[in-house]
């Protein structure tokens, strides 16, 4: 036994978890606040819902095994085909546009390398039912409100969007057959951030073409110029520009595309998404239109660490109660009584010396000591600010029904020590 955990699969010891949770509650909140509600499916399907609908590179990429009721499955490696799959069988109970969002811990078995883990954790926002390019601004809209509420800004990332439309045209103008364009595609794909000579190697003939698109010469789709409009209006239009060398991998997108970058072009992308009209009504539903993204925590966590944003400092409980050994069983009382009330509280178990239960509450991030000592007698308790060292004391009673009644109650205690 090594101690470590399997390879691309990590351990988040506290300091890494508050940073992850200050993560998810940036990705709720900006989900909130634009109307999204939160779902979530198994972490485990047919294998089926994946090598039918997602393409190629993903399926090769699938934790899968054969459960022991000889069914074959797969670890979710992705959130869309499951949404898609849900939003199926249940749509008829919920008024479109449906508005939902996930946080879901995904696995791919890929080389693990900076930014890419074999497990990972990604906020989702799907917008389906609606067919206008409002969907698509709106998914944008959300995803840069989640960013700037990490502390990023436009002049950090870059939105980068495109259209798999426009592409499809493209491809068909050049002699490339339906059958063949989702392999094209998918090298296309691969080929963002390659030289003009990969290019000329992975494309042959298209290659020329081609270039003239890498090099920004081809002017926006209708559909494009209808989301910036969008993202325009609602506040983020500098966060977004026209690149079609996004495509996005993945076979099931059928419109406009999006990534997220870093500026710097340090990094994988950060986030990606898009429009995927085709995919309910392949997955047996009825034909409606959707649109979503995905952002990891990896990519995002790597950002946010060159960027040097506030790393969130690990919370314990806010009260800790200190205790004379004599007085433990009403410390236990009050920890008893605190947390019924909706406060956050500890103590030490041990019932060690004053000392050393006082340089426990600070090792624990606790902001007050409530300290059970000699005056508990005279109806005294006393009060530590651990921060300030500023000290004070609070009374105690005993109600007639038992319970510990503190007298300023905690929600005061600032204005005590203040």
């Amino acid at each position: 036994m090594t101690g470590q955990p399997l390879p691309g699969f990590r351990d988040f010891f506290p300091p890494e978890h508050a940073a992850l949770r200050a993560i998810f509650t940036a990705w709720r909140e900006a989900s909130r606040c634009s109307g999204f509600t939160e779902y979530e499916g198994p972490e485990l399907e047919s294998l089926e819902l994946y090598t039918e609908k997602s393409g190629e590179e993903i399926v090769g990429q699938l934790y899968h095994f054969q459960d022991k009721g000889e069914r074959e499955v797969a670890l979710r490696p992705e959130m869309t085909p499951t949404l898609a799959r849900m939003v199926a069988s249940q749509h008829r109970n919920y008024r479109k546009p449906i508005k939902w969002f996930s946080v879901p811990r995904l696995f791919r078995y890929e080389r693990p390398q900076k930014g890419r883990h074999r497990e990972h954790y990604q906020w989702n926002c799907d917008m389906v039912g609606e067919k206008s390019a409002m969907a698509e601004a709106e998914l944008i809209g959300t995803l840069c409100l989640g960013l700037s509420l990490l502390g990023l800004s436009s002049q950090d990332v870059v939105v980068r969007v495109s259209d798999r439309s426009w592409w499809d045209t493209f491809l068909e103008k050049h002699g490339v057959g339906e059958k063949e364009r989702p392999s094209i595609l998918r090298t296309l794909d691969r080929l963002d951030g390659a030289t003009a000579e990969q290019r000329r190697e992975k494309l042959g003939a298209l290659a020329g073409a081609v270039e003239e698109v890498w090099h920004g010469k081809s002017e926006d789709s209708a559909a494009l110029q209808e989301v910036h409009k969008g993202v325009k209006a609602l506040g983020y239009g500098e966060w977004c520009e026209t690149d079609y060398r996004v495509v996005r991998g993945l076979a099931y997108y059928t419109g406009v595309v999006f990534e997220v970058h870093d500026r710097a072009g340090k990094l994988r992308a950060v986030a990606g998404g898009g429009r995927y009209d085709d995919l309910l009504k392949r997955l047996g539903g009825e034909d409606l239109p959707a649109v979503g993204f995905g952002m990891g925590d990896a990519v995002l966590a790597e950002l946010l660490r060159e960027k040097k944003t506030a790393v969130p400092k690990v919370e314990g409980a806010e009260i800790f109660v200190v205790a004379e050994g004599s007085e433990q069983e009403m410390a236990l009382g009050l920890v008893g009584q605190l947390r019924r009330g909706g406060f956050s509280a500890d103590y030490d178990p041990g019932a060690g010396k004053w000392g050393k239960q006082l340089e426990m509450a600070e090792a624990k991030g606790a902001r007050w000591a409530l300290l059970v000592g000699r005056e508990v007698a005279e109806g005294k308790l006393g009060l530590k600010e651990l921060a300030s060292r500023k000290q004070s004391e609070i009374r105690w009673t005993k109600g007639a029904d038992g319970k510990i009644c503190l007298e300023p109650t905690p929600g005061d205690w600032a204005k005590v020590v203040s």
